[in-house]
Protein backbone atom coordinates (compact mmCIF):
# COMPACT_ATOMS: atom_id res chain seq x y z
CA UNK A 1 0.00 0.00 0.00
CA UNK A 2 1.23 3.48 -0.83
CA UNK A 3 -0.27 6.92 -0.37
CA UNK A 4 0.52 10.06 -2.33
CA UNK A 5 -0.15 13.46 -0.77
CA UNK A 6 -1.57 14.33 2.63
CA UNK A 7 -2.94 11.89 5.18
CA UNK A 8 -6.02 10.23 3.70
CA UNK A 9 -8.72 11.45 6.10
CA UNK A 10 -11.27 12.80 3.63
CA UNK A 11 -12.80 9.35 3.09
CA UNK A 12 -13.90 9.39 6.70
CA UNK A 13 -15.62 12.77 6.73
CA UNK A 14 -17.46 15.15 4.42
CA UNK A 15 -14.70 17.72 3.96
CA UNK A 16 -13.88 16.69 0.40
CA UNK A 17 -15.60 17.23 -2.94
CA UNK A 18 -19.37 16.85 -3.09
CA UNK A 19 -21.02 13.98 -4.95
CA UNK A 20 -21.76 16.07 -8.04
CA UNK A 21 -18.10 17.04 -8.39
CA UNK A 22 -16.97 13.46 -7.88
CA UNK A 23 -19.38 12.18 -10.52
CA UNK A 24 -18.14 14.79 -12.98
CA UNK A 25 -14.54 13.78 -12.27
CA UNK A 26 -15.34 10.09 -12.74
CA UNK A 27 -17.14 10.86 -15.99
CA UNK A 28 -13.98 12.57 -17.29
CA UNK A 29 -11.78 9.77 -15.95
CA UNK A 30 -13.70 7.27 -18.06
CA UNK A 31 -12.32 8.92 -21.21
CA UNK A 32 -8.99 7.31 -20.36
CA UNK A 33 -7.47 4.95 -22.93
CA UNK A 34 -7.79 1.23 -22.27
CA UNK A 35 -6.71 -1.86 -24.15
CA UNK A 36 -9.23 -2.40 -27.00
CA UNK A 37 -11.37 0.23 -25.23
CA UNK A 38 -12.55 -2.43 -22.79
CA UNK A 39 -12.89 0.15 -19.98
CA UNK A 40 -12.15 -2.44 -17.26
CA UNK A 41 -12.92 -0.29 -14.23
CA UNK A 42 -15.52 0.15 -11.53
CA UNK A 43 -15.95 3.25 -9.38
CA UNK A 44 -17.73 3.74 -6.08
CA UNK A 45 -18.43 7.03 -4.35
CA UNK A 46 -17.68 7.23 -0.64
CA UNK A 47 -17.91 10.29 1.63
CA UNK A 48 -15.47 12.82 0.21
CA UNK A 49 -13.86 10.48 -2.29
CA UNK A 50 -13.89 7.61 -4.77
CA UNK A 51 -12.77 3.99 -4.85
CA UNK A 52 -11.42 2.43 -8.03
CA UNK A 53 -11.67 -1.32 -8.61
CA UNK A 54 -10.78 -3.52 -11.55
CA UNK A 55 -13.58 -5.21 -13.52
CA UNK A 56 -12.14 -8.64 -14.30
CA UNK A 57 -15.12 -9.46 -16.48
CA UNK A 58 -13.45 -7.23 -19.09
CA UNK A 59 -10.07 -8.93 -18.90
CA UNK A 60 -8.64 -9.92 -22.31
CA UNK A 61 -7.35 -13.29 -21.20
CA UNK A 62 -6.01 -14.36 -24.60
CA UNK A 63 -3.96 -11.23 -25.33
CA UNK A 64 -3.26 -10.24 -21.72
CA UNK A 65 -2.68 -13.51 -19.91
CA UNK A 66 -1.04 -11.96 -16.84
CA UNK A 67 -3.41 -9.00 -16.47
CA UNK A 68 -0.79 -6.34 -17.21
CA UNK A 69 -2.95 -4.43 -19.71
CA UNK A 70 -5.84 -4.66 -17.27
CA UNK A 71 -4.03 -2.75 -14.52
CA UNK A 72 -2.34 -0.31 -16.89
CA UNK A 73 -5.76 0.61 -18.29
CA UNK A 74 -7.07 1.24 -14.78
CA UNK A 75 -3.97 3.26 -13.95
CA UNK A 76 -4.67 5.52 -16.92
CA UNK A 77 -8.19 6.07 -15.60
CA UNK A 78 -6.79 6.84 -12.14
CA UNK A 79 -4.52 9.54 -13.57
CA UNK A 80 -7.41 10.97 -15.60
CA UNK A 81 -9.36 11.18 -12.33
CA UNK A 82 -6.50 13.03 -10.64
CA UNK A 83 -6.33 15.50 -13.54
CA UNK A 84 -10.09 16.03 -13.48
CA UNK A 85 -10.18 16.67 -9.74
CA UNK A 86 -7.29 19.11 -10.09
CA UNK A 87 -9.15 21.05 -12.78
CA UNK A 88 -12.14 21.27 -10.43
CA UNK A 89 -9.95 22.71 -7.66
CA UNK A 90 -9.07 19.55 -5.72
CA UNK A 91 -5.69 17.88 -5.26
CA UNK A 92 -6.10 14.11 -5.22
CA UNK A 93 -4.74 12.05 -2.33
CA UNK A 94 -4.30 8.50 -3.62
CA UNK A 95 -3.81 5.31 -1.63
CA UNK A 96 -2.99 2.44 -3.98
CA UNK A 97 -3.99 -1.10 -3.02
CA UNK A 98 -5.35 0.00 0.36
CA UNK A 99 -6.67 -3.44 1.35
CA UNK A 100 -4.21 -6.38 1.23
CA UNK A 101 -7.15 -8.80 1.31
CA UNK A 102 -8.85 -7.25 -1.74
CA UNK A 103 -6.49 -6.99 -4.71
CA UNK A 104 -9.32 -5.86 -6.97
CA UNK A 105 -9.55 -2.61 -4.98
CA UNK A 106 -6.87 -0.60 -6.75
CA UNK A 107 -7.10 2.82 -5.15
CA UNK A 108 -8.89 5.03 -2.67
CA UNK A 109 -8.92 8.67 -3.70
CA UNK A 110 -9.77 11.61 -1.46
CA UNK A 111 -9.00 15.25 -2.15
CA UNK A 112 -8.00 18.52 -0.55
CA UNK A 113 -8.69 22.02 -1.92
CA UNK A 114 -6.06 23.32 -4.33
CA UNK A 115 -5.84 26.02 -6.97
CA UNK A 116 -5.40 24.36 -10.38
CA UNK A 117 -2.26 25.27 -12.29
CA UNK A 118 -1.88 25.72 -16.02
CA UNK A 119 -0.64 22.14 -16.47
CA UNK A 120 -3.73 20.70 -14.81
CA UNK A 121 -6.06 22.89 -16.86
CA UNK A 122 -4.28 22.02 -20.11
CA UNK A 123 -4.34 18.30 -19.27
CA UNK A 124 -8.06 18.46 -18.51
CA UNK A 125 -8.70 20.01 -21.92
CA UNK A 126 -6.48 17.33 -23.48
CA UNK A 127 -8.73 14.64 -22.00
CA UNK A 128 -11.45 15.82 -24.37
CA UNK A 129 -9.09 16.03 -27.36
CA UNK A 130 -6.93 12.92 -27.04
CA UNK A 131 -7.39 10.14 -29.60
CA UNK A 132 -5.53 6.88 -30.23
CA UNK A 133 -4.11 7.55 -33.69
CA UNK A 134 -2.89 4.33 -35.31
CA UNK A 135 -2.25 5.92 -38.70
CA UNK A 136 1.09 6.90 -40.23
CA UNK A 137 2.61 10.09 -38.81
CA UNK A 138 4.38 12.96 -40.57
CA UNK A 139 8.03 12.31 -41.49
CA UNK A 140 9.57 15.13 -39.45
CA UNK A 141 10.52 14.06 -35.91
CA UNK A 142 9.51 15.47 -32.57
CA UNK A 143 12.35 17.54 -31.13
CA UNK A 144 14.50 16.41 -28.23
CA UNK A 145 12.92 19.15 -26.12
CA UNK A 146 9.43 17.81 -26.79
CA UNK A 147 10.44 14.23 -26.06
CA UNK A 148 12.22 15.31 -22.87
CA UNK A 149 8.98 16.85 -21.64
CA UNK A 150 7.17 13.54 -22.15
CA UNK A 151 9.97 11.66 -20.37
CA UNK A 152 9.72 14.09 -17.45
CA UNK A 153 5.97 13.54 -17.26
CA UNK A 154 6.46 9.80 -16.85
CA UNK A 155 9.13 10.37 -14.20
CA UNK A 156 6.67 12.39 -12.11
CA UNK A 157 4.57 9.21 -11.92
CA UNK A 158 7.55 7.11 -10.80
CA UNK A 159 8.05 5.51 -14.22
CA UNK A 160 10.97 5.63 -16.66
CA UNK A 161 10.19 6.53 -20.28
CA UNK A 162 13.03 5.53 -22.58
CA UNK A 163 13.13 7.22 -26.00
CA UNK A 164 14.24 4.43 -28.30
CA UNK A 165 16.71 5.12 -31.09
CA UNK A 166 19.55 3.52 -33.02
CA UNK A 167 20.04 -0.23 -32.72
CA UNK A 168 17.54 -0.37 -29.85
CA UNK A 169 14.84 0.97 -32.19
CA UNK A 170 15.62 -1.80 -34.67
CA UNK A 171 15.33 -4.33 -31.83
CA UNK A 172 12.03 -2.79 -30.74
CA UNK A 173 10.59 -2.98 -34.24
CA UNK A 174 11.64 -6.63 -34.42
CA UNK A 175 10.01 -7.28 -31.05
CA UNK A 176 6.75 -5.67 -32.17
CA UNK A 177 6.72 -7.80 -35.33
CA UNK A 178 7.52 -10.95 -33.32
CA UNK A 179 4.66 -10.27 -30.91
CA UNK A 180 2.25 -9.76 -33.80
CA UNK A 181 3.36 -13.02 -35.41
CA UNK A 182 3.00 -14.97 -32.16
CA UNK A 183 -0.48 -13.69 -31.41
CA UNK A 184 -1.64 -14.05 -35.01
CA UNK A 185 -1.21 -17.82 -34.65
CA UNK A 186 -3.63 -17.96 -31.69
CA UNK A 187 -7.31 -18.64 -32.50
CA UNK A 188 -8.40 -17.42 -29.06
CA UNK A 189 -6.65 -14.13 -29.70
CA UNK A 190 -8.47 -13.68 -33.01
CA UNK A 191 -11.82 -14.44 -31.39
CA UNK A 192 -11.09 -11.85 -28.72
CA UNK A 193 -10.15 -9.25 -31.33
CA UNK A 194 -13.34 -9.95 -33.26
CA UNK A 195 -15.39 -9.42 -30.12
CA UNK A 196 -13.92 -6.03 -29.24
CA UNK A 197 -12.82 -4.45 -32.52
CA UNK A 198 -14.62 -3.16 -35.58
CA UNK A 199 -17.68 -2.37 -33.48
CA UNK A 200 -20.81 -0.88 -35.08
CA UNK A 201 -22.27 2.53 -34.34
CA UNK A 202 -24.05 2.63 -31.01
CA UNK A 203 -21.66 0.32 -29.14
CA UNK A 204 -20.56 1.59 -25.71
CA UNK A 205 -17.14 -0.04 -25.74
CA UNK A 206 -14.59 -1.61 -28.05
CA UNK A 207 -12.89 0.00 -31.03
CA UNK A 208 -15.22 1.24 -33.78
CA UNK A 209 -14.38 0.37 -37.36
CA UNK A 210 -14.13 4.11 -38.06
CA UNK A 211 -11.05 4.30 -35.80
CA UNK A 212 -9.19 1.37 -37.35
CA UNK A 213 -6.85 2.21 -40.26
CA UNK A 214 -6.64 -0.06 -43.26
CA UNK A 215 -2.82 0.09 -43.22
CA UNK A 216 -0.89 -1.00 -40.11
CA UNK A 217 2.73 -1.21 -41.30
CA UNK A 218 5.01 1.72 -42.03
CA UNK A 219 8.72 1.45 -42.77
CA UNK A 220 9.25 -1.73 -40.80
CA UNK A 221 6.98 -0.83 -37.87
CA UNK A 222 4.18 -3.38 -37.68
CA UNK A 223 1.19 -2.37 -35.58
CA UNK A 224 -1.49 -4.72 -34.35
CA UNK A 225 -3.92 -5.58 -37.14
CA UNK A 226 -7.59 -5.17 -36.25
CA UNK A 227 -10.60 -6.68 -38.04
CA UNK A 228 -13.02 -4.65 -40.17
CA UNK A 229 -10.89 -1.52 -40.74
CA UNK A 230 -12.60 1.35 -42.56
CA UNK A 231 -10.42 4.34 -41.63
CA UNK A 232 -8.57 5.58 -44.72
CA UNK A 233 -4.80 5.56 -44.27
CA UNK A 234 -2.97 8.83 -43.85
CA UNK A 235 -1.73 10.46 -47.07
CA UNK A 236 1.00 8.45 -48.74
CA UNK A 237 4.59 9.28 -47.95
CA UNK A 238 7.34 8.50 -45.49
CA UNK A 239 6.08 7.92 -41.95
CA UNK A 240 7.86 9.23 -38.88
CA UNK A 241 7.23 9.15 -35.17
CA UNK A 242 9.11 8.32 -31.99
CA UNK A 243 8.80 5.28 -29.75
CA UNK A 244 9.03 5.39 -25.97
CA UNK A 245 9.17 2.32 -23.75
CA UNK A 246 7.74 2.75 -20.27
CA UNK A 247 9.59 0.74 -17.65
CA UNK A 248 9.41 0.18 -13.90
CA UNK A 249 11.87 -1.15 -11.34
CA UNK A 250 9.53 -3.98 -10.32
CA UNK A 251 6.55 -5.79 -11.78
CA UNK A 252 4.00 -5.88 -8.98
CA UNK A 253 0.46 -4.57 -9.18
CA UNK A 254 1.39 -1.10 -8.01
CA UNK A 255 4.14 -0.84 -10.64
CA UNK A 256 1.65 -1.71 -13.36
CA UNK A 257 -0.91 0.73 -11.99
CA UNK A 258 1.69 3.50 -11.93
CA UNK A 259 2.71 2.60 -15.48
CA UNK A 260 -0.88 3.28 -16.47
CA UNK A 261 -0.78 6.64 -14.71
CA UNK A 262 2.42 7.46 -16.59
CA UNK A 263 0.80 6.39 -19.85
CA UNK A 264 -2.01 8.85 -19.25
CA UNK A 265 0.44 11.61 -18.34
CA UNK A 266 2.50 11.05 -21.49
CA UNK A 267 -0.51 10.82 -23.82
CA UNK A 268 -2.14 13.93 -22.37
CA UNK A 269 1.15 15.77 -22.63
CA UNK A 270 1.51 14.71 -26.26
CA UNK A 271 -2.03 15.87 -26.98
CA UNK A 272 -1.34 19.24 -25.37
CA UNK A 273 1.68 19.60 -27.66
CA UNK A 274 -0.51 18.79 -30.70
CA UNK A 275 1.21 15.45 -31.26
CA UNK A 276 -0.57 12.34 -32.46
CA UNK A 277 -0.13 9.36 -30.18
CA UNK A 278 -1.16 5.81 -29.38
CA UNK A 279 -0.23 3.16 -26.84
CA UNK A 280 1.17 -0.15 -28.10
CA UNK A 281 0.56 -2.99 -25.67
CA UNK A 282 1.22 -5.89 -28.01
CA UNK A 283 5.02 -6.07 -27.46
CA UNK A 284 4.57 -6.60 -23.71
CA UNK A 285 1.77 -9.16 -24.01
CA UNK A 286 4.05 -11.99 -25.19
CA UNK A 287 6.47 -13.13 -22.43
CA UNK A 288 9.41 -13.93 -24.71
CA UNK A 289 9.07 -10.65 -26.56
CA UNK A 290 8.78 -8.75 -23.28
CA UNK A 291 12.06 -10.28 -22.17
CA UNK A 292 13.62 -9.15 -25.45
CA UNK A 293 12.49 -5.61 -24.69
CA UNK A 294 13.95 -5.83 -21.20
CA UNK A 295 17.39 -6.98 -22.32
CA UNK A 296 17.86 -5.32 -25.71
CA UNK A 297 15.92 -2.07 -25.33
CA UNK A 298 15.98 -1.36 -21.58
CA UNK A 299 19.44 -2.94 -21.08
CA UNK A 300 18.14 -5.33 -18.42
CA UNK A 301 17.59 -2.55 -15.90
CA UNK A 302 13.79 -2.21 -15.97
CA UNK A 303 10.60 -4.16 -16.55
CA UNK A 304 8.92 -3.03 -19.80
CA UNK A 305 5.28 -2.17 -19.23
CA UNK A 306 4.12 -0.45 -22.44
CA UNK A 307 5.29 1.19 -25.64
CA UNK A 308 4.01 4.64 -26.62
CA UNK A 309 4.19 6.00 -30.16
CA UNK A 310 4.13 9.77 -30.71
CA UNK A 311 4.63 12.01 -33.73
CA UNK A 312 3.29 14.93 -35.68
CA UNK A 313 0.02 14.19 -37.51
CA UNK A 314 0.35 13.64 -41.23
CA UNK A 315 -0.67 16.68 -43.27
CA UNK A 316 -4.21 16.19 -44.49
CA UNK A 317 -5.06 13.51 -41.92
CA UNK A 318 -8.57 14.21 -40.69
CA UNK A 319 -9.60 14.37 -37.06
CA UNK A 320 -10.50 10.99 -35.62
CA UNK A 321 -13.91 10.40 -34.05
CA UNK A 322 -14.09 9.76 -30.34
CA UNK A 323 -14.31 6.15 -29.31
CA UNK A 324 -17.46 5.38 -27.29
CA UNK A 325 -17.74 5.11 -23.53
CA UNK A 326 -20.06 3.20 -21.24
CA UNK A 327 -22.85 5.01 -19.49
CA UNK A 328 -21.80 6.39 -16.11
CA UNK A 329 -24.43 4.27 -14.35
CA UNK A 330 -22.71 1.15 -15.72
CA UNK A 331 -19.36 1.92 -14.07
CA UNK A 332 -20.26 3.96 -10.98
CA UNK A 333 -21.83 2.39 -7.93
Amino acid sequence: MSTDGAVNTALADHGGPDAETLRAAVRMACWAPSVHNTQPWRWRLVPGGVRLSVDRGRWLRAADSDGRDLLISCGAALHHLRVSLAAFGWAAVVTRFPDPTDRDLLAEVSAIPAVPGQVEVTDAVSITRRRSDRRAYAPWPATDVVLAELVARAALQGVVAEVVGGTARTALRSAIAAADAAQSADDRYHAELARWCGRPDGAEDGIPAANIPAATEWEGLVLRGFPNPVLPPAPAGRSGGSLLVLGTASDDGESRLRAGEATSAVLLGATGLRLASCALSQPVEVPGVRELLRTRVLRGDLVPQLVVRVGWPSPGAGELPRTPRRNLTSVLG
